[in-house]
């Protein structure tokens, strides 16, 4: 192991620089990663244009490697070991607080950059933070005493482990937070990898009708979402959606709608209050609306409407993530459509925002290149 790390540095707007830092070192309660994998998603596109601080972050959430290097606290703690193959949650909450306690620990406050100047959490904490390793577009990750990590099937490579995080936020918000059963019926908006990841916990839960909407751009999407079990899926440019969906559903409507457009606007809101024809139907969003005038608070308190927002995973929607890439039932290896190496940052980002091909669905950077060594 060499004394230097090599990190793509986010300096600024769209600008990242390929920089050696120092090898930190690892303390009795702490350990390193080798990484292998860190994918990358819609928050780091938003993340890299409009940086919320100027300090140089080493970007990357979604991180796959190895353990190389751990200290004896740290492996009676984990019960990991060197040469185990670990997904690292974004969190590094402080195992102290409430939220901790109902282990709701991405509501902690030691994560929550927005609103705590010292808080960690990786692909966001400044590299001039202590250990500096805060993100996963390195060769190495620090791993201190309260990172919290999943170990790896043997069976699932490092490339699908990268899938994880969307496939776990696909658990979360479908099964956890929407709700979404036997026998339901659901509307998924947007056949992106939160989307697709989605279609693929409905199915395993056992949902009776499920519905996809995309746009004419997504045409590759949508095949795939049918793939994966979509009942339905549904270009919105081209045809009348509700109209589908009454009819896909005998005129009653979906129990759950799952919006996963992304900033697309208030359209998918108010589509979704639409189409939750039934009484007591679930609502989930995401927060990428700033302001909503003229919301129709009328509409959703006569259809007894409950809206949720989609925030993050917990430890047990990873540990499902992790089981359904064992079990092969999916072919999701096919939402990993394209690889990158360190040198490729700001082109891999770019890809992920809609200026690459439009076949992009979860591309995964790959700081030691094919062949990690």
């Amino acid at each position: 192991m060499g004394e230097h790390v090599l990190a793509a540095v986010r300096t600024g707007p769209g600008k990242t620089e390929l920089r050696e830092l120092a090898m930190p070192d690892v303390p009795q309660d702490g350990a390193l990663l080798k990484v292998e994998v860190a994918g990358i998603c819609g928050t780091d596109v938003k993340m890299y244009a409009k940086p919320p601080f100027a300090d140089p972050v080493i970007m990357g959430h979604e991180n796959v490697g190895v353990i190389v290097k751990a200290g004896p606290a740290f492996v009676e703690r984990k019960g990991v070991a060197e040469g185990d193959r670990i997904f690292v949650e974004h969190y590094v909450p402080c195992f102290k607080c409430e939220w901790c306690h109902l282990g709701e620990y991405r509501h902690c406050e030691a994560t929550d950059w927005r609103t705590n100047p010292d808080a960690r959490r990786y692909g966001y904490t400044s590299s001039e933070k202590p250990y500096h390793l805060w993100g996963g577009f390195a060769q190495y990750l620090y791993l201190p005493w309260n990172a919290v990590i999943h170990k790896v099937p043997d069976t699932v490579s490092a490339e699908l482990a990268g899938l994880v995080t969307p496939l776990s936020n696909g658990i979360e918000w479908a099964l956890f937070d929407g709700g979404v059963g036997y026998n339901s019926t659901v509307l998924i908006q947007g056949p992106g990898q939160q989307g697709l990841s989605q279609v693929v916990a409905c199915k395993q839960a056992g949902a009776a009708v499920i519905i996809v909407t995309g746009t004419s751009r997504d045409a590759a999407r949508l095949d795939l979402a049918k793939t994966l079990g979509a009942d339905l899926v549904i270009d919105v440019q081209t045809e009348d959606t509700l109209e589908r969906v009454m009819a896909a559903t005998g005129g009653k409507g979906v129990d759950v709608v799952l919006d996963c457009t992304a900033g697309a606007g208030v359209a998918p809101v108010l589509l979704g209050i639409d189409a939750l024809k039934r009484r007591a139907g679930t609502l989930l969003i995401q927060g990428e609306l700033a302001a909503f005038p003229d919301f129709p608070v009328k509409k959703v308190t006569e259809k007894a409407i409950t809206i949720k927002s989609a925030r993050g995973h917990s430890y047990r929607s990873c540990e499902l993530a992790l089981a359904q890439l064992a079990s092969r039932r999916f072919p999701l290896e096919r939402l990993a459509t394209h690889t990158f190496g360190l040198n490729e940052v700001d082109r891999a980002i770019r890809y992920v925002g809609g200026e690459g091909d439009e076949g992009v669905i979860h591309v995964s950077l790959l700081p030691w290149g094919k062949n990690p060594q």
